[in-house]
């Protein structure tokens, strides 16, 4: 008999509260929204939640905007395996800004797969803030 189809819903995207990779809780969403300004440390990424998949195996992908690395090589996207735990299950996938935040402006693709399917992704424009909106957020 054939498995059932996995569900797989999107359930927050955009900037989050700080991720503890201690912790079993997923972050809080702050923002929803695929634009995030390109500040260090500002946690951005999506949660989904996977249903009649469990034991199944999910691949995750973060396509970054060609940073480099200390060398000034290109580095690979980031990406993983990982098992679903329970037949109803949350997942948060999220990257954040380091230094320097020069090299990481542009388009920030995130992918989901089960059984080499994308069932989940999301493009985040990271972009510069330039002076003027500074300070026009803050009143001025």
């Amino acid at each position: 008999m054939a498995k059932a189809k996995a569900v797989v819903t999107i359930e927050t995207y955009g900037i989050h509260t700080t991720w503890d990779a201690e912790s079993k809780h997923l972050p809080k969403i702050k923002t929803f929204t695929t634009d995030v300004p390109a500040e260090i440390d500002i946690e951005f990424g999506f949660t989904v939640n996977i249903k009649k998949a469990r034991g199944e195996k999910i691949r995750y992908c973060i396509y970054h905007p060609n940073i480099t690395d200390d060398s000034g090589d290109v580095m690979d996207p980031f990406d993983g395996e990982l098992h679903v735990r329970t037949n109803d299950w949350d997942f948060y996938l999220g990257d954040t800004i380091w230094e320097p935040i020069t090299n990481k402006i542009g388009n920030w693709r995130m992918t989901i797969e089960i059984r080499g399917k994308v069932v989940a992704e999301k493009t985040f424009n990271v972009y510069a803030r330039d002076e003027a909106e500074f300070w026009k957020r803050r009143g001025f």
